[in-house]
C-alpha cells in the first residue's frame, strides 16, 4: 500500500473535477496544479499550490514550459526505498509526488476540426505525456490517472484503502497510461505521415479505440473485439441484439458498396461479405425488390444496406424475410416501429459514415499487408471502347455500374446486369470460367427477362481465354466490360466483333481477394 499525500493535477478535460477534488480533500491530499486547472480548482473553492510557486520557476514560452522541472520529475520518479534517491530529494529540498492526474491537450479533436497546421502543432502536449510516462514507470510508488472515467475507480480505491492505493491498482493504471501515451503519439505520427503523403512509413502505427469486446470471432472458439480509429465507428445501432464479428464484417462490406453508389440511391444485399444483389433503381422500393430478385435464396439471413432513408412501404417488404441486419441512411418513425418488432433484427443507421483515406490490412503470421483502398469513383475516362459496335450513353453507364459492383465481389468475379440492377453474380472461384457459369446459373434461375433489355456483364480482371466470353454470349450477354492486359486481348476483341458484342476495356484491374 502507498499512502497518497501529494497530487499533481493538469487537465485539458476538466469535467468531473469537483468530484475528484472532494475525494482528495476527504483524505487531506495536498494538490499542485498549473494554468487553467489551477484557476478552476481555486474557482471551485479548493486549496491548491500553483506549479510555478511550488517549483520557484515561472511559466515561460507562453505556457510551453510549466511542469518540465526537476522538482516535479524528481518528485514523481524517485524510488521511495532507495537511499541515494531519498538523499537527493533532501539535498535539493524536493518532495515526493504520489499521485499524477493528467489528460492531454486535445490534439485529435483539433485535428478533426482545423486545417491550420500551426494550431494543430500547438496542441501537441509535451509536459503531460512526460509526467504520465514518469509516473507510469514508477508505478511501484506512484499512482497515475489519465482518464476521467478512472475517477470513480480512484475514489473507490482510496476509500477502501483509507487514503492509500494498492500495487495492483497502480500497475493497472500504469498499463492504461502507457496505452494512452502510445495512442496519443501514434495520432501525431500518423498526422505527419499524412501531411507528407507517406502512406508507407518505415514504422507503421495502427491506432484503435476499443468499441466493444465481442462474444466470439468467426467461430465460437475464437476471441474477438472491434476497434475504431476514431472515437466510434460512425454507425448507430437503433435496435436488435448485439452485433457479432461476422455481422460487423458483412456490415462494412455492404457499406463499402453502398457508399460507392449514387448519393441516396441504391440497395445492396450482402451474404458472407459478398454482394448477392445490387440495384440503383431510383425508386427505393423497386431498388430493394430488384436487388432481392438477383438471388433471393442467398439473401435469406443476409444484410440489406439501403443507401437512403427507409420508409414504411419498404419496411413492410423488408419484414417479410429473415434478415440479420438492415442498414439505412435514416429511418422514419413508422418504418422503425415495423422493423423493431423483430427483436433479433439489427437496424443500423449509417447516415454519418463516410469513407475516406481507407487502407486495407491483412494480417500475416508475424506481419501484415497494407494497401490503399480500391474505392475511387469511375468515369468514362477510365475506360475505352475496343469493339466495332459502340454503346449508347445509357448502356455505357449501365456497364460502369456493373463494373463498380464487380470490384466489391470476391475474385474471380463476374457480374451480370440488366440496366441498373444485377441479375447474376459469380464470386470467389479459382477459375474465371467457373464464375461465369455461376453467374449465368443464378441469372437463369431467378431472372425474368424483360423484352428488349440489353444484358451486360462485368469482369474484375481480363479473360485469359475466349471461353468465358463465349459462355456469356451464349447466355444472352450483349456487352462486356473488363480490364485489359491479357496477351490474348486481340483475340477477345476479334471474338466480340464476330459475335456483334460491345466490348469495353478498363485501364485498371480490380481483384478483391
Amino acid at each position: 500500500m502507498k499512502k497518497i499525500k501529494k497530487a499533481l493535477i493538469s487537465l485539458s478535460d476538466k469535467r468531473n473535477l469537483k468530484f475528484l477534488l472532494k475525494i482528495l480533500n476527504k483524505f487531506k491530499i495536498e494538490i499542485i496544479s498549473s494554468g487553467g486547472t489551477y484557476k478552476e480548482i481555486k474557482k471551485l473553492g479548493f486549496n491548491c499550490t500553483e506549479v510555478s510557486k511550488y517549483t520557484g520557476s515561472k511559466e515561460i514560452l507562453e505556457g510551453r514550459v510549466k511542469t518540465l522541472h526537476p522538482k516535479i520529475h524528481a518528485g514523481i520518479l524517485s524510488l521511495r526505498n532507495k537511499r541515494s534517491h531519498i538523499e537527493d530529494l533532501k539535498k535539493n529540498n524536493f518532495k515526493e509526488i504520489d499521485l499524477v492526474i493528467v489528460n492531454f491537450y486535445p490534439f485529435e479533436k483539433i485535428l478533426n476540426n482545423s486545417n491550420r497546421h500551426d494550431e494543430i502543432i500547438e496542441n501537441i502536449d509535451i509536459g503531460g505525456p512526460a509526467m504520465v510516462r514518469a509516473a507510469s514507470k514508477n508505478y511501484k510508488d506512484v499512482t497515475v490517472i489519465t482518464n476521467i472515467d478512472q475517477y470513480k475507480s480512484l475514489s473507490e480505491e482510496l476509500i477502501f484503502n483509507k487514503g492509500s492505493t494498492s500495487l495492483n491498482f497502480r500497475e493497472k493504471m500504469s498499463e492504461f497510461a502507457f496505452n494512452e501515451v502510445a495512442h496519443y503519439d501514434s495520432i501525431i505520427a500518423n498526422y505527419f505521415s499524412s501531411r507528407s503523403k507517406n502512406d508507407f512509413p518505415k514504422k507503421k502505427i495502427i491506432i484503435g479505440n476499443l468499441v466493444e469486446k465481442l462474444r466470439y470471432g468467426e467461430n465460437p472458439h475464437q476471441k474477438a473485439a472491434i476497434y475504431s480509429e476514431g472515437e466510434n465507428l460512425n454507425i448507430k445501432q437503433l435496435s436488435g441484439k448485439k452485433l457479432s464479428y461476422n455481422n460487423y464484417n458483412d456490415i462494412f462490406s455492404a457499406l463499402l458498396v453502398s457508399k460507392s453508389l449514387p448519393k441516396n440511391t441504391g440497395t445492396v444485399i450482402v451474404k458472407h461479405a459478398n454482394p448477392c444483389g445490387v440495384s440503383i433503381n431510383k425508386n427505393d422500393l423497386k431498388s430493394y425488390k430488384f436487388a432481392l430478385a438477383c438471388d433471393p435464396i442467398s439473401a435469406f439471413g443476409g444484410i440489406v444496406s439501403c443507401n437512403f432513408k427507409v420508409k414504411k412501404k419498404l419496411a413492410l417488404e423488408l419484414s417479410k424475410i429473415f434478415l440479420e441486419v438492415i442498414i439505412c441512411n435514416g429511418i422514419d418513425t413508422d418504418a422503425f416501429k415495423i422493423l423493431k418488432r423483430k427483436k433479433n433484427l439489427r437496424v443500423i443507421d449509417a447516415k454519418n459514415l463516410n469513407f475516406f483515406n481507407l487502407k486495407n490490412m491483412t494480417s500475416l503470421s508475424n506481419g501484415f499487408l497494407l494497401q490503399t483502398s480500391d474505392t475511387f469513383s469511375f468515369s468514362k475516362s477510365n475506360f475505352r471502347v475496343v469493339s466495332k459496335k459502340k454503346p449508347s450513353a445509357q448502356i455505357f453507364k449501365n456497364l460502369i455500374f456493373a463494373f463498380n459492383v464487380c470490384r466489391f465481389v470476391k475474385s474471380n468475379a463476374i457480374v451480370i446486369a440488366d440496366k441498373d440492377s444485377t441479375i447474376g453474380i459469380g464470386s470467389g472461384q479459382p477459375s474465371r470460367l467457373d464464375s461465369c457459369k455461376i453467374a449465368i446459373n443464378k441469372m437463369k434461375k431467378f431472372y425474368k427477362k424483360k423484352n428488349g433489355n440489353l444484358i451486360i456483364a462485368a469482369s474484375d480482371a481480363f479473360f485469359p481465354f475466349s471461353d468465358g466470353v463465349e459462355k456469356l454470349a451464349q447466355a444472352g450477354v450483349s456487352a462486356i466490360i473488363q480490364p485489359s492486359g491479357s496477351i490474348r486481348d486481340k483475340e477477345i476483341i476479334k471474338l466480340a466483333n464476330k459475335l456483334g458484342m460491345i466490348l469495353i476495356f478498363s485501364k485498371t484491374r480490380h481483384f478483391r481477394h
